[in-house]
């Protein structure tokens, strides 16, 4: 009995949840552990846990149902319970854990007896006596109807108690007139009592929150063979600081949407908890809410408590060059730029998406790409961006395909001047002084050609692919290392370029390439158009060398026209030597001068299957000049630190 936690049922009981006192993390034994017949799509368990001296019964939340499918959680198991919240049913305590973890196997330890008989004044009952009766409840044919029964918790019918005039709620396990217990309360400032969004789950079926709408997205809609639909969501922020994710379908968007506004504090009842999707869901409760047309909402309208936003900036945009892809982050900076708002076609749904990119900077000198994704940011970003204000950027998704960028979507955009007055007035008298001159480095991308490299330290050499085994990996490695041009494939027939389609907009952006039909015009397949005159675009291969091995790479247009002067295009290559006249010299000229030069180059690696053979192909997403003088500082640097 020593390895179990004494009187831990006994306090289990006691608490609502384990939130309560989170070190509170008692070892106890399974007892018993049986499928509930439940019509749902996922399985149910029932258990009873024990400290040796009592029993209680529960259930296993379904986030953990993959311990009893693995075997590692059983009868006479010995577990660490890390999670737990408990509900009133039928006026008998249940618990439900969330979360535990599986130590071990050990023989039944101690003669328990039931929580519930004890509270009831089974203490005046002999042992031996509550001995013998213990078995028949848990493990004899007559199960406690009050949670086994097939017209109990789980089953459809109402209990056999035909007076029982509790409430009818339901609770998350079926039918039945039983009525969970309510979820732990706050009180506002006002005296009002409300349930804290860091302890909903979704064993509770009573529950009202009162948050702030830190963010709102647009309606999207769907339509399949089961019907059309929509949708929108919101994260809400309360004074426990933890926010929550809750999503609205169909007739509650037509209910709701328009009266929600973000910024504002209202109250929320009549929702249904669900564990929370990480992959899609970045707020910090670990559940997720689904409201319909029956949910109460209503204004809530003295509401200082709550915070407009809760934030988690990054230290500076210089750090980003180190922040891992696909992490969200909090960015506060300054609006340096903002482009045109465009709209593109989904390719995976056929839907329109509208656009906007804004270049934003900080005190770091050094400046980044972010994208706004939605309607509503898209067509309002002229107007809340302009002017170059200092904007909090709450969860935007980080980038690095061809550099660091970020993206936003659901997250929302505001000016936090009232929640981080001292920084928002760093970087405001940084831009006033000089920063709006300051020569910036740029993380991201710009037409392909303002593309970064990693620093001097991370660079490697291209021996690495072969040592690495790089470009073998289910996504693409990425590579930086120091080279020399040594042979540049030019002698395409037609030219070191391919035709592509002369429309500057979407879909195309003079990208796609374009066929000549025997009118002589230019057909494209993308846009459907015809054009008199294609846009010709740089493509062609070469070999990269150097004191380790060397290496065949891709080029395309943006990252070609660098190494030409004056960033020549292939469309001045052609009109200069193919056009009307044939300067096959002048053509061979242009390329020779770009061999035997160096730089520091940007590849991505990726295998591919040519001729029944497997290699790495390396493709130029970046190239840099090599700077002399920045490269021996940092090689003195380097030197210094070994």
């Amino acid at each position: 009995m020593e390895s179990l936690s004494p009187n831990a049922i006994t306090r289990i009981s006691r608490m609502s949840n384990s939130d309560e006192d989170p070190s509170f993390q008692p070892t106890l034994q399974v007892l018993n552990i049986r499928k509930v017949n439940n019509s749902g799509a996922q399985d149910r368990y029932r258990i009873v846990i024990s400290d040796g001296q009592k029993f209680i019964q529960g259930l296993l939340a379904t986030q953990i149902n993959h311990l009893v499918d693995n075997q590692s959680l059983q009868q006479h198991s010995i577990i660490l319970v890390q999670k737990f919240v408990t509900n009133v049913i039928g006026g008998r305590n249940l618990v439900v854990l969330l979360n535990v973890d599986c130590i071990g196997m050990m023989a039944r330890i101690g003669n328990p007896v039931d929580i519930a008989s004890a509270a009831a004044g089974a203490e005046n009952v002999p042992p031996q006596q509550q001995h013998q009766q213990q078995p028949q409840g848990l493990y004899g044919s007559q199960q406690p109807q009050e949670l086994y029964g097939s017209q109990g918790l789980y089953g459809s019918n109402k209990p056999r108690n035909s007076n029982n005039n509790q409430s009818n709620n339901s609770n998350p396990y079926g039918g039945g007139g039983r009525r969970a217990s309510a979820a732990p309360i706050a009180r506002t400032p006002g005296g009002s009592a409300f349930t804290p969004i860091s302890n909903l789950n979704m064993y509770q079926s009573r529950w009202t929150i009162r948050a702030r709408i830190t963010a709102k997205s647009d309606i999207k809609t769907w339509s399949n063979a089961r019907g059309d639909g929509s949708l929108f969501s919101i994260d809400l922020l309360d004074a426990s600081g933890v926010d929550v994710r809750a999503t609205f379908f169909k007739e509650a968007v037509e209910k709701f949407y328009h009266s929600l506004q973000e910024g504002s504090v209202y109250s929320f009842s009549g929702g249904r908890i669900k564990v929370a999707n990480m992959q899609y869901n970045t707020c910090k409760s670990n559940f997720e809410i689904t409201f319909d047309q029956n949910s109460e909402i209503h204004p809530q309208h003295d509401a200082t408590d709550i915070q407009h936003n809760v934030y988690e900036f990054v230290p500076s945009i210089a750090e980003i060059e180190h922040v891992p892809a696909n992490k969200t982050i909090d960015v506060l900076a300054i609006v340096k730029e903002i482009g045109e708002a465009t709209a593109i076609m989904s390719k995976k749904t056929g839907k329109e998406l509208h656009k906007c990119d804004l270049t934003l900077v900080d005190d770091s000198s050094v400046e980044i790409k972010m994208t706004l994704w939605g309607a509503d940011k898209v067509g309002s970003a002229a107007q809340t961006y302009a002017n170059h204000p200092v904007v909090a950027f709450r969860r935007a998704r980080v980038s690095d395909f061809g550099g660091k960028s970020l993206s936003l979507s659901g997250s929302a955009c505001v000016r936090p001047v009232a929640d981080v007055p001292d920084q928002v007035q760093r970087l405001e008298q940084w831009w006033s002084s000089n920063g709006g001159a300051a020569t910036t480095k740029s993380l991201s991308a710009s037409g392909g050609k303002g593309n970064t490299v990693a620093p001097f330290q991370e660079r490697l050499t291209i021996s690495a692919i072969k040592q690495k085994h790089m470009g073998h990996g289910d996504k693409p490695d990425w590579l930086t290392f120091k080279g020399t041009i040594t042979y540049i494939k030019k002698d395409k027939e037609g030219g070191a370029w391919y035709p592509a389609c002369a429309n500057s907009g979407d879909p195309c952006k003079n990208m796609y390439k374009v066929t000549q039909t025997t009118d002589g015009s230019w057909y494209c397949d993308k846009c459907q158009g015809t054009f008199p005159n294609p846009v010709r675009r740089w493509i062609f291969s070469g070999t990269v060398e150097d004191d380790t091995a060397s290496t065949w790479v891709s080029f395309f247009n943006p990252q070609a026209e660098t190494l030409f002067p004056g960033n020549m295009t292939a469309d001045d290559a052609y009109k200069n030597f193919m056009e009307h006249n044939q300067d096959q010299d002048g053509y061979d000229s242009l390329f020779y001068k770009a061999t035997q030069t160096e730089w520091v180059f940007k590849c991505k690696l990726k295998s591919e299957i040519v001729n029944d053979t497997e290699r790495v192909k390396a493709s130029v997403y970046a190239l840099q000049p090599l700077d002399y003088v920045a490269e021996s500082e940092h090689m003195l640097a380097a030197l210094e630190k070994m």
